[in-house]
């Protein structure tokens, strides 16, 4: 087991080390607590972080990836699944595009590091993807399936350079598709039958991620929309598009995601997006369609408050934006620690104001 393996513990011959040292996943989850710890964080931190959380060492980073498998397996809910292969794709996304800005002098110097080429051979893209003086061209087919759950208009295959069935994208851009390899490779064989053996030696890892999980769940069905209510970044941004001020796309995506996630309606976004700048009703009706799963396989999230923090979104925190960690679970409390009578939909006390008019 070496510490390549450890970090990118979804590669063939991290799989193989594995193997190779005849590791029992049953004798590791009923002796070994470090390394189920470690898999209980990974996919605990997917849920509600977006990360898969601190490295360990070489050993228990590793194992503690097939055991965190096992237990998306066993709480088998279909958004478990979906965070936590996207937390490990994030993960190795970050690691990845780190080593491939690494000179050649200094990975000489250092710890086996994983290049481009290598990479793509992982996945048998190899000969889809060519080398060219402006960047990159991957082959069509393998572009559609990478590009599919890519958000924006650029990603379009429409927008896209097209020569001889190939795409044009720059380093950046194969290294997103890269990504999403990655994750389609974590998700794929999810869930699987685990030995009853196993699963009775994780029965307290799995009440805790199902407690996890119903607690992400009650936000989701949340359908209220009480503005002086919501998080004051939430509130910063919807002041924001309500004076029609540009909007970054992490932040129309941030504020779209959170409002999807309260119970709003589609047409409601698009009326309450009509004043910005740029505004075209069919590119935002298919935004947030996309954003909500209409259109696309997956259901995006409201971005957890450390993504918030990274793109500038957090703003005016107070008190109880430094007990929770997501902007639902602000709105949620809030929501619960209001009596319902003194909740007031801003939907419903715009009706009222109409009739009245």
């Amino acid at each position: 087991m070496e510490p390549l393996h450890a970090r990118y513990p979804f590669l063939a011959r991290s799989r193989e080390a594995v193997e190779a040292a005849a590791v029992d996943l049953g004798e590791i989850v009923a002796t070994d607590e470090t390394v189920t710890a470690r898999a209980l964080e990974r996919v605990e931190s997917a849920i509600t972080d977006g990360t898969v959380g601190e490295p360990r060492r070489t050993r228990v980073e590793l194992l503690s990836y097939p055991v965190a498998r096992v237990l998306v397996s066993l709480v088998d809910v279909h958004i478990c699944t979906r965070k936590y292969a996207q937390a490990e794709a994030e993960a190795a996304y970050d690691r990845f595009t780190e080593e491939f800005a690494t000179t050649t002098e200094l990975k000489s110097t250092q710890r086996e590091t994983l290049d481009r080429t290598e990479l793509l051979a992982e996945f048998d893209l190899a000969s889809a993807v060519s080398d060219t003086s402006d960047g990159y061209r991957i082959e069509v087919g393998a572009y559609l399936d990478l590009a599919a759950d890519q958000r924006g208009d650029s990603w379009r295959l429409v927008n896209r350079p097209l020569a001889d069935g190939e795409v044009r994208v720059t380093a950046e851009e194969l290294n997103v598709l890269l990504k999403q390899a990655i994750r389609h490779r974590v998700t794929d064989g999810l869930p699987f039958d685990v030995p009853d053996a196993i699963a009775d030696e994780l029965t307290e890892e799995v009440d805790r991620l199902e407690e996890v999980l119903s607690e992400l769940e009650l936000t989701r069905e949340i359908d209220t929309v009480v503005p002086e209510l919501f998080p004051p970044c939430m509130k910063s941004l919807l002041d924001q598009v309500q004076k029609g001020e540009h909007l970054e796309h992490h932040s129309r995506f941030a504020i779209a995601t959170f409002l999807i996630g309260i119970g709003m309606t589609t047409d409601e976004i698009v009326d309450l997006f009509q004043v910005n700048p740029g505004f075209g009703e069919e590119a935002t009706r298919y935004q947030v369609d996309h954003i909500r799963g209409d259109t696309s396989p997956t259901e995006y999230s409201t971005p957890a408050c450390s993504t918030m923090q990274s793109y500038g979104d957090c703003v005016n925190m107070d008190d109880l934006c430094e007990t929770i960690s997501h902007p639902m679970g602000y709105y949620e409390q809030k929501i619960d620690d209001t009596d319902e009578e003194e909740l007031v939909d801003w939907r419903e006390d715009g009706d009222d104001e109409e009739a009245d008019a």
